[in-house]
């Protein structure tokens, strides 16, 4: 179909956005499923009318985590349990990813967090309001490894820029990822931002932090020969 030319007055059309996921739902369990139904009214945010007041979702002021993409929430719950002075937000598409992290997180008594199901770039530019977050985590986004596919990839200069904003100055962006060359496309997308500074001495890579658990997929990647490389800034201001 051949779109017509706007006339005046008329509203351009928005063009289709890139994302950086595919929506894979794969078998739920039944435990998964349960959690869904019955603890997602308890952990569960749906996208607002107007920015979120993080104050009033957690119902208390706190530092805030926010992490993209949790997986099956190993990492998150961890953090969740290990740290309860702080509140985290995380963001997955895999509801049954979704399910299982908050059925562990209810058997845990964690009240310090919040999931969404929905695209993490949307939730972090319409949901939250600027200079929110302490923290930004990325462990082991989609590599999108095919050329062709590169485009897809989370880490872009609109989304440094976008990340920068929301976070708070001083906060902290800490990334992950086992594929080298997306390791360096990140290097060279965050170090190219103005407004975040790279912590390692030599500005590429630095040590894996204490907070991020080496999961399963980390460790199968190891026995596979997979490097893992860390990388981690804090905004400017």
């Amino acid at each position: 179909m051949v779109e017509h030319a706007p006339q005046d007055g008329e509203a351009l059309p928005r063009r289709r956005e890139i994302r950086s996921f595919v929506r894979r739902e794969g078998r739920m369990t039944d435990a998964q499923k349960r959690a869904l139904d019955a603890l997602w009214p308890v952990y569960g945010v749906e996208a607002p009318a107007a920015p979120l007041d993080l104050d009033a979702v957690f119902g208390r002021a706190a530092p805030r985590v926010f992490e993209i993409g949790f997986g099956m929430g190993d990492y998150l719950l961890s953090r969740v349990v290990a740290e309860p002075q702080h509140d985290f937000f995380g963001v997955e598409v895999h509801r049954p990813g979704v399910g299982r992290l908050l059925n562990r997180a209810h058997a845990a008594g964690a009240n310090n967090l919040r999931v969404a199901s929905d695209d993490a770039v949307v939730v972090l530019r319409d949901w939250l309001p600027e200079a929110l977050l302490d923290e930004i985590v990325i462990q082991f986004p989609d590599p999108w490894h095919k050329a062709r596919h590169n485009k897809r990839r989370l880490v872009q200069p609109a989304f440094a820029a976008l990340a920068v904003s929301r976070l708070k100055p001083g906060g902290l962006l800490s990334l992950a990822t086992d594929w080298q060359p997306y390791a360096e496309h990140m290097l060279e997308v965050l170090n190219a931002e103005a407004g975040l500074r790279n912590l390692a001495a030599d500005g590429r890579y630095v040590p894996r932090p204490p907070t991020r658990l080496k999961t399963k997929f980390e460790a199968r990647g190891e026995r596979l020969g997979h490097a893992v490389f860390d990388l981690a800034y804090r905004r400017l201001g």
